[in-house]
Parts: structure tokens; sequence; C-alpha cells
């Protein structure tokens, strides 16, 4: 039988303290994780855990630092395991914003090391850290937050196209390597969302037309089958579902929630 709560189950979530990242929060509190927050903000931090579902009486926790600096993602998450006594784990969801827009051609070399550590390097960095933790549980689940831009790239966005490909190609040779010990690999490829994210694209495609930003968000509503940008929640509903039962058999995927939009298979 399909055991669809994650009570007793631990959580990390990457980039949690709004947009996606908070939403994927939510929804696994809900079904009974115990959530370890991972963001820059301590503030916001713990704002987030305040509002975090607690109906299976689970302990939320999180971890202040900075993607921009691997290192200190790497020294506070290791001193949290061990500060806590951790020694199994269960779901990695790896998540942070998104690099700035622009052309490929006028991005520093600067701008791509920036998005490699903050994405690629980061998310190797968590891996080495709890996939051993999740090789003594005899399971585990890893969910990496990506883009559209894997199967399609997407115009003037060309950092985010180059980052995201490589983390894609990441997730698929760890999927294959952890296939054995009964953890997953799978990524989430959101399409336009309701989150800060868009509101800067939005932005950035009004100037560059020179049109209002309501325009720019028909034309590009307009762009997508079913005429609307997505909840976040909807996003995180694609979580949820790789963390339970229902995935068990699922590994090295890539899932657009996107609206209809990718016309790629």
């Amino acid at each position: 039988m399909l055991n669809l709560s994650l009570q007793n189950k631990k959580a990390l979530v990457g980039g949690s303290t709004q947009g996606i990242g908070f939403a994927i929060a939510q929804i696994l509190a809900k079904m009974g994780a115990e959530i370890t927050l991972i963001a820059r903000n301590e503030d916001k931090l713990k704002d987030v855990i305040k509002v975090l579902s607690t109906d299976y009486q689970q302990k939320h926790t999180y971890i202040v630092a900075d993607y921009q600096f691997p290192d200190e993602v790497a020294q506070k998450t290791k001193i949290f395991i061990e500060e806590n006594n951790i020694s199994t784990w269960d779901i990695l969801v790896n998540n942070t914003g998104g690099p700035a827009g622009g052309s490929i051609l006028d991005t520093t070399p600067e701008m791509l090391r920036n998005a490699y550590t903050q994405h690629l390097i980061c998310n190797q960095i968590l891996a080495q850290i709890f996939v051993p933790l999740m090789k003594k549980n005899g399971q585990g689940r890893i969910v990496n937050i990506i883009s559209t831009s894997v199967k399609e790239p997407l115009e003037n966005l060309g950092v985010s196209n180059s980052t995201r490909w490589a983390v894609a190609a990441w997730a698929k040779t760890l999927a294959t390597e952890l296939a054995s010990f009964n953890i997953t690999v799978n990524n989430i490829l959101p399409g336009a969302t309701k989150t800060a994210r868009i509101d800067f694209i939005l932005n950035n495609k009004a100037k560059k037309e020179n049109i209002l930003i309501e325009e720019a968000q028909k034309e590009m509503e307009n762009a997508i089958p079913m005429k609307r940008f997505a909840e976040p929640e909807e996003i995180a509903n694609g979580v949820a579902f790789f963390v339970s039962d229902l995935a068990n058999y699922i590994t090295g995927t890539s899932l657009a929630i996107d609206g209809g939009r990718t016309k790629s298979m």
C-alpha cells in the first residue's frame, strides 16, 4: 500500500524564504516532513518557521548560509548535522534564485562563475554531505529545481540557459550512480511562475521592448497554452510527487511544469 505521508522524514529545502522554495517547504511540512530551511536571511527564515505546519509535531529548523559562498554552505551544513546528532537523511531539495538576464555574448566570465557556484557547485556540496546519510537510511530523494530552459533555451537568459543545462547533466549522472542505493534524483522544470523572478523578467522585457509591464505580461501569458503563469504551489506539487512513494521507480527524469509552453518532447 502506498504511503503519501512524509511523517518522520527529514527534508532540506534551499531558497526557502520566498517563491517556489517557500511553497515547497509548506507542502512538505503539511505532508508531515520535518523541514530544515536554508537561505541567507535569518529574519526571513525565522518568519517561515512560524508558518510551517506542525500537525505531526515536527520541529522545523534552519541554516543561515549564502549560496554565493559554497565553503560557507558546506561548513554551516556540516555544523548543523554535527550539532543535531543527525545520522540519516531523507530528502534534499536543491533550489536557489536564478541568474540575471542578458545575452550570452554580453556575459562576463565572473557572471558565469557566480551562477555555476550558486547552482552546480552548491548542489554538489549538499549532495556530498547528504547522500552518505541517505545511504545509511537505505533510501533518499533528491529533487533539483531548474528551468524549462533545460529543454528549450530561453531568450535573453544566456547565463541561466548555460547553468541549467549543466545542472541537468549533473543530475542525470548522479541519478545513475545512486539508483542502486534506492536514492532517486529528479528535476522540476518550472515555467513562468508568479515569483519575484518573473517580476524581474517582466521589467526587463518591458524596458527592452519599450512597452508597459502589463503588455509584457500579456505577451508572455499568450505564449503559454494555459494563458497564465503558474502559482508557486503548482510547482511545489511536483516536488511532493517526486518525494512520495508514488515516484519510487522514477529517477533521472525532468518534469516540466509550464502550462504546456515547452514545445519539445
